[in-house]
Order: structure tokens, then sequence, then C-alpha cells
């Protein structure tokens, strides 16, 4: 108790070293998370694509943190090796810890509905949002880049298991992503100690989020249904804080839910008042009537 304290004290994280990929701005999941890690102590290097760098802030960020930079495209291999390797050179040897905040769908961006998916539109998909997450696990294993008991955490959601409309083919790639940190998980654990785990996040209004449709509605329905409301990304900053320090050492291969709740619910008393509020401000049979008169539709 006494020693846990002190470190508490000292900050969950003092001492480590890590790369948070996908900062944007000050919206980003990843951004939050690399301001509580530095808070708590740990020495940072800060990654994303060099087209993603261009339009956001990461450098501020950097100057926040006192991190380096280093530009890297998640679906080349050379430039996964080259991240990894001078983070190395610049943390002076192996670190503890990565986050993976990566995602993006051309069919989310275009509004190109699941039914009518664009193959090469979906491969993107799977190479950026989850396929990248293996690059990174394997250069990383390969260059024996994290030491012992050093923690792995990617971002993930609910529509991984469960459809939501709107989020198309982002809900397979999280699947998907799901499954490489369960199959990498075993072989990391039994090799090197280290421990890989995903975050099922709440819906959150980052830069991409805002690109599904419906985002707002479904922001409002996750904070109706979920007891504790939706999580924010200063609050999912601090789940990941946690999952990168000692106290979680032997939690891996797991998909944590830091939803308020939503993943458990069935229906909530909230959204069965919003559900039934919706009928009482409209007379449906006088509806239906009027739109048949306006359309000719037959009754």
């Amino acid at each position: 108790m006494i020693i846990n304290t002190i470190r508490m004290k000292e900050g969950l994280l003092k001492g480590k070293k890590g790369i948070i990929f996908g900062a944007l701005n000050e919206k980003s999941i990843a951004w939050n998370v690399a301001l509580k890690a530095w808070e708590q102590g740990a020495e940072l290097v800060l990654t994303n694509s060099p087209v993603a760098m261009r339009l956001g802030t990461i450098s501020e960020l950097a100057k926040i943190t006192g991190s380096q930079v280093i530009p890297a495209d998640a679906t080349k291999m050379d430039e996964i090796e080259n991240l990894i390797a001078e983070s190395m050179k610049i943390f002076g040897g192996k670190f503890d810890f990565m986050l993976h905040s990566i995602g993006m769908s051309p069919n989310v961006r275009k509004d190109i509905p699941y039914e009518q998916t664009s193959y090469d539109n979906m491969l993107k998909t799977f190479d950026i949002s989850a396929l990248s997450f293996h690059r990174v696990l394997q250069t990383a294993y390969k260059l024996d880049a994290l030491k012992e008991w050093g923690s792995v955490v990617a971002l993930s959601y609910v529509a991984a298991q469960r459809t939501l409309t709107g989020y198309n083919d982002m809900g397979d790639a999280k699947a998907l992503l799901e499954s490489i940190a369960r199959s990498f998980g075993y072989i990391y654990g039994r090799d090197r100690r280290v421990r890989i785990n995903t975050v099922s996040q709440s819906p959150t209004p980052t830069t991409a989020g805002s690109g599904v449709h419906g985002m707002d509605s479904l922001l409002d329905f996750s904070e109706r249904m979920s007891p504790l409301g939706n999580a924010t990304a200063a609050e999912c900053a601090d789940y990941c804080v946690a999952l990168f320090s000692d106290l979680t050492r032997k939690v891996t291969m797991q998909n944590l839910y830091h939803d308020g709740g939503f993943s458990s619910m069935g229906m909530s008393l909230r959204a069965i008042e919003q559900y039934q509020k919706s009928f009482e401000e409209c007379d449906c049979a006088d509806e239906v009537k009027k739109i048949q008169k306006q359309t000719k539709l037959p009754k």
C-alpha cells in the first residue's frame, strides 16, 4: 500500500516511454492519451501519417509534451520499421507502451452504403484500420522493441460486436482489430511478457468520428442508454494510462468496454421515455394519410 501510494504521487508512468499513434488535434483520443501519459511522467514519441500531420496540429502537442514527432504511414512496412527503430534510438533502447489510434473508411467518407460497398475501399479500410495494428505489433516483435511487462492498447468500438447503422465497414475492421489483439496477445505474452488489449470506447466526437452518418443521433442515443453516460476522450485517456501502468500487469488479450455501461444495456428508462415521446408528438395515423394523399400511394 505504501509503495503504491508513492508511485501514484510520482506519476503512474514515471520513467516509462512509449509511442502514441494517431494524435491529430485536441479532439483526438490519442491527443488526450498523450497529454495524460506525459502528465503521469512518460516520455513520448508521437506519430501520424504525413497527410494527417499536415491537416492536424501534432506539432503543438509535441511542444507541450516535449516529444519528438516521426511521420509514418501505418500502411507501409518500411515506414513502421523506421518509426520503431528511430524511437528506440530516441529512448535509448526498448520502450514500455504503444497506443494504436488509427482508423479510416473511404466508404464512410463517401457515404457509400454497406450493401453497395466498393471492395477497393473496403480493403483500404481494413489496411488502415486493422492491418496497420498487425504491422506495428509484428515489427515491434521482430525488433524486440518492447520491455518485459510492456503494454499495447488499440482503440475499438462496440460495432465490432453489434451492428450500428452508418458505421459501415468500420465495424468489420474493428472486429479484425480485436482478433489481432488476441492472436498477438497470446504470442507476445508467451514469449515476451507483453500485454495487448483493445478498448471499446463510447462514440466520441473526434474529427474522424464526425464523419460517421448520424453521429449526433448516435451520441444522443448512447448517452440515454448508458447508466453512467458516454465516456469522454479525456476519460478514455485515464483508462489507457491505467492499462499502460504496472497496476494492470496481468490484463491481456481483452476487449475492454469503456462506454458507461452501454455495451451491457438493452433499453434504458431514458431511451424508453424518448421513444414514447416521439409517438406522442405526432399523430402517426394522420401523417400516413397525409403522405398517401400527397403521393397517391395505396392505403
